[in-house]
């Protein structure tokens, strides 16, 4: 292995010799599977032909910072699943540049402190090339500070509080989610006009919650609506009668709802058990699949934002989603999602970006994903995608959904009200907000 990662702050000085620890191959086998009866995919690539012939190869090793516990424990599932699908179809045709991929997969917690430890053992102890994952905005922050300090290529793959493209970007960080600017852009006019604009604003008390709770208020204000309340739900809340008796009692038009993963969950059970689902009217900002998978049907009240769904009508994703039931028969939710999506199609473009660099040298690689251009068909959504070079963010199709009350069978349970093509969409304080370090100040390596 070529390591030639270095310290920003000592540019002469190689980086620590726990980097070139080696990897033992009982590790590898930590988080491959995705749950109960998910069996792992380390073992059939052995006896895959490619994989045989690139055997006497050292493996390119990806870290996974993806929850297993914790608020977004579910999604976090869901994000490794997909990464593992996109190093799997590599792997079966001969790993990249010749190499065998190896993923070691380590619990983020849906805790910033956890993120950061988890970031800097893949770096330094298990010499990890690349990483990959996030939920939680904070962690991903925390994973994304850590992985700047070594020049170690990351992407954010489900986090989006405006801020990961914003004031909290990095030249190593890209963002593959829509953010809550994005969503908001694309949901804010047309609730107003049809809803009213008096509003109460429900919203996670982390860093997305309060960015995305911030893009909302400024689009309903700029267009004449007011906030007239602001709730803050401290994370992992299962208790919120508090919260939709102040609701009753201020008789909002629309409750704008920045809540995620289990809290999600939890609210949307509440708030058709006081039979509040129809009025007011309910808007949630971004809607992860594994949040209301399973849930019954008046539970999926009001509308939201997603980038991707399993049923759109565009080339690829019939056989996307076959893949997934293939590969694995045994998980809870029978159908992909967004934010397996998100896993897959982010490893997917970084191991094609190692490609067309023709090398693992960190700087080569982020400089052919700010370039990046991804059409619609290839990306299965609506619209071509790329990559905004200045904010690291891809900017893609936005989607507008509600409940589907005439389902094409039992899993279809989303009704896609609108697409919008990402000039619609695109975060306009972002640019101005984030700042990227520099190529000379960003440690270079090659593995």
């Amino acid at each position: 292995m070529k390591d030639k990662r270095v310290d920003s702050q000592q540019p002469k000085q190689p980086a620590s010799e726990a980097r070139r620890l080696v990897i033992k191959a009982s590790a590898l086998t930590v988080a491959a599977a995705g749950g109960a009866g998910v069996a792992p995919f380390f073992g059939p690539w052995k006896h895959n032909h490619a994989w045989s012939q690139t055997a006497q190869k050292k493996p390119l090793v990806i870290g996974l910072t993806m929850d297993a516990s914790g608020q977004y424990g579910a999604s976090g599932m869901e994000e490794r699943l997909g990464a593992m699908m996109a190093i799997k179809e590599f792997n079966a045709k001969g790993g990249v540049l010749g190499r065998p991929i190896e993923a070691i997969h380590m619990d983020t917690e849906t805790t910033p402190a956890t993120g950061s430890r988890v970031a800097e053992r893949l770096v330094t102890r298990n010499e990890a090339a690349f990483l990959v994952g996030a939920l939680h905005s904070g962690v991903a922050n925390a994973i994304s500070q850590v992985a700047q300090k070594y020049g170690c290529v990351y992407l954010n793959t489900n986090s989006s509080s405006p801020t990961e493209s914003g004031k909290d970007c990095h030249r190593v960080k890209f963002v593959w989610d829509g953010n809550g600017t994005n969503f908001a852009l694309a949901i804010v006019k047309n609730a107003m006009a049809v809803n009213g604009k008096k509003w109460v604003m429900l919203t996670n008390d982390y860093v997305w919650g309060h960015q995305t709770a911030k893009a909302m208020r400024t689009i309903v204000e700029a267009n004449g609506g007011s906030i007239v309340e602001e709730l803050l739900v401290p994370q992992n809340t299962r208790d919120f009668s508090s919260y939709l008796i102040k609701i009753q009692q201020i008789k909002p038009n629309v409750v704008a709802a920045a809540v995620g993963g289990d809290d999600i969950k939890a609210l949307r059970q509440q708030v058709v058990q006081l039979k509040l689902h129809k009025s007011p009217a309910w808007i949630n900002n971004q809607q992860d699949w594994p949040d209301v998978y399973g849930l019954g049907p008046e539970a999926i009240f009001g509308v939201f934002g997603t980038n991707w769904y399993y049923r759109l009508d565009v080339p690829g994703v019939k056989e996307f989603v076959a893949a997934y039931q293939q590969a694995y028969p045994g998980v809870q939710i029978k159908v992909p999602g967004n934010v397996y999506y998100n896993g897959y199609m982010a490893t997917r473009e970084l191991l094609r970006a190692v490609e067309r660099a023709g090398s693992t040298n960190n700087i080569k690689v982020i400089k052919e994903l700010e370039t990046l251009k991804v059409t619609a068909r290839d990306r299965m959504q609506d619209f071509d995608a790329y990559m905004n070079p200045v904010t690291h963010q891809i900017q893609q199709t936005i989607y507008m959904a509600t409940y589907n009350d005439t389902p094409a069978e039992k899993d279809d349970i989303f009704r896609i009200l609108a697409k919008l093509p990402p000039k619609d969409v695109e975060d306009p304080e972002a640019p101005a907000a984030c700042k990227l370090e520099t190529y000379d100040a960003t440690p270079t390596y090659e593995m």
